[in-house]
């Protein structure tokens, strides 16, 4: 199965002082393509550093990132910008819609960026929003739109310019069941229509989505559960 995105030996620590934090441990995985990978671990245990990496906002201590055959180590802002931008799509628990657009508009954000026509902008937007099933609320405003609606259209958003990596931080913790449900059926088909979702959760109630599960605990990733990590 096709690599999409991987970490090798990759370790990130902190200096504050003289005092070292290690974040995350000497690590190696890999996301694949058509895969749903949930990175379940406790608070402060190094998945959202593990996140990070991957959605290269920050530099490994040690080791590689790889993004799409592309080594992002060394690389400088603009360039590691460009590779988020044409490569993952970020789904994040705030939403993070812009308030004053609509959804339509806050869809075709990341096209614009992209320096594309706002005329294919629209058209790729409205189907990104028929994907998750709200192209008939793509006028409204983030405000008249309940808290999975707005999720979804952040998916809209996230898989608008077609990214074969999808890194998703706690994207349901802000909703009721009734959304969860909604918004990782969601998630789920895009994972089998080819792309790399990585969904970063402390809600084990979102394991019955996954295909591969990595847990994270004390800044070690595994593919095993240890007894005492999951007291969440």
């Amino acid at each position: 199965m096709e690599i999409v995105a991987s970490v090798s030996n990759a370790s990130k620590q902190y200096k504050t002082g003289d005092t070292v934090i290690t974040a995350l441990q000497p690590s190696s995985c890999e996301f694949r393509k058509n895969e749903l990978t949930l990175i379940i671990g406790p608070s402060g245990s190094g998945k959202t550093t593990l996140l990070s990496l991957l959605g290269c906002v920050i530099f490994p201590s040690t080791g590689e990132v790889t993004i799409c055959d592309q080594v992002i180590n060394g690389l400088n802002q603009n360039q590691l910008a460009k590779v988020r931008l044409q490569n993952i799509g970020f789904v994040f628990q705030s939403f993070n819609l812009l308030a004053p657009l609509n959804a339509l508009e806050n869809v075709m954000q990341p096209l614009l960026l992209l320096g594309i026509s706002r005329k294919e902008a629209r058209q790729r937007a409205t189907e990104a929003l028929r994907k998750v099933s709200m192209e008939d609320r793509m006028y409204n405003l983030p405000k008249m739109l309940s808290g999975g609606q707005q999720q979804r259209v952040a998916i809209a958003r996230a898989l608008v310019t077609n990214p074969p990596l999808m890194l998703c931080d706690e994207p349901t913790a802000a909703l009721d069941t009734k959304s969860v449900s909604v918004v990782m059926e969601e998630l789920k088909t895009l994972s089998t229509s080819g792309k790399s979702v990585a969904v970063v959760t402390h809600d084990l109630r979102l394991k019955k989505f996954a295909d591969r599960i990595i847990y994270v605990n004390n800044g070690m990733i595994s593919d095993h559960q240890e007894e005492e990590d999951m007291l969440l």
